[in-house]
């Protein structure tokens, strides 16, 4: 299977069984502390997330993939690249991940033309594949199937690859041999949380959604908290800054597929420039990509955000006036958390 899998693009492959019970009281404890926030498929899935064969009937076995997705053109000293974005408050940051094609789509194909592959081996396989889009808990059936350890900051990492990739699940009818997991590397290192800029990373191993930029940029609805904007800078899809601190990802390796190149217009871009997408632009613009599922009206929230540091963190005069003439061009925009956001921003300027 290893060879077929790396075939399709997959970096690593393994297979877990479907017992995930001592999982349980975890999952139950986070939802009731309320980490998951305006998440409600969380809460609705109940323990089904921890119940392979409840989800899908019949599961004895999952096989578990991972796909490392820095495009191929990435340089060696990314994590310093990455970084410096932060010291351009005029620059919309873009998760690394989301720069490229969606990843859903992209995974999902190749699993389906690999459970393919082992059913004409195999003979008749019943079979469902996942990649982040059902009550499935990823990160633990790839850390139970050697993909990598669970780093302090709840993601999966591989000494060879750092945390880099995207996972993906095939819930098979037929027991396989599970590989075995591998041992932790973390030790004291404590990178992750002392980067992340809003204190999400609550302890070592939990994550409260709720402060996590990549959550209010992206699954968050309405309004973004007053107190967390600031935090935000120059952030308007996604955060990566735990994943950049991490000592393991100066192994994070580049795909192999184009899927996952750097799209035009996403990485480097002035908030200007991406404020003025009006909805078609930004259809046209993030059509099979990840950053299309918030919509136009989430997209101009956060990069209203992100303006309003600008003009707290801008000397450039220049720079605050085309900010503010942009951010004056929306003031009356059809929807109210548009018109918010943007009256918050403007006020942040006329602070200096």
């Amino acid at each position: 299977m290893q060879d077929w899998a790396r075939e399709l693009g997959f970096s690593q492959i393994g297979v877990s069984g479907v017992d995930l019970s001592s999982c349980e009281d975890g999952l139950l404890q986070w939802l009731a502390q309320g980490f998951h926030g305006q998440m409600h498929y969380m809460e609705a899935h109940g323990l089904k997330r921890a119940r392979p064969a409840e989800l899908v009937p019949g599961t004895v076995s999952v096989i578990t993939v991972r796909m490392d997705y820095l495009p191929r053109s990435t340089p060696q000293d990314w994590q310093c690249v990455e970084w410096a974005r932060l010291q351009r408050p005029q620059e919309g940051i873009i998760s690394v991940y989301a720069r490229g094609r969606d990843y859903h789509k992209v995974l999902r194909s190749r699993l389906q033309k690999l459970a393919e592959r082992i059913a004409q081996e195999v003979g008749a396989l019943g079979h469902r594949a996942f990649t982040d889009s059902a009550p499935v808990m990823e990160a633990e059936l790839a850390r139970r199937s050697g993909q990598g350890w669970r780093g302090k900051h709840t993601l999966v990492l591989n000494r060879d690859a750092g945390s880099m990739f995207f996972l993906g699940e095939i819930y098979i009818d037929m027991a396989l041999p599970e590989t075995a997991p591998v041992t932790a590397h973390c030790g004291s290192c404590s990178s992750c949380m002392d980067a992340c800029p809003t204190g999400a990373i609550v302890a070592p191993y939990r994550v409260d959604a709720r402060r996590c930029i990549s959550y209010l940029t992206i699954e968050h609805d309405g309004a973004i908290p007053l107190e967390m904007r600031p935090l935000l800078a120059n952030r308007i899809y996604g955060c990566d800054d735990c994943q950049l601190a991490c000592p393991w990802n100066k192994f994070a390796q580049s795909s192999t597929l184009p899927d996952f190149d750097a799209r035009a217009g996403l990485a480097g871009s002035t908030l200007v420039q991406l404020f003025s997408w009006d909805e078609a632009t930004f259809l046209r613009c993030t059509e099979g990509s990840p950053i299309r599922r918030i919509g136009h009206v989430r997209w101009l929230r956060n990069i209203a955000v992100a303006m309003g540091n600008a003009l707290n963190n801008l000397a450039d005069t220049h720079m605050h006036a085309s900010i503010r003439a942009a951010l004056q061009g929306q003031a009356a925009h059809s929807h109210e958390v548009v018109r918010e956001h943007v009256q918050w921003a403007l006020a942040q300027g006329q602070a200096n």
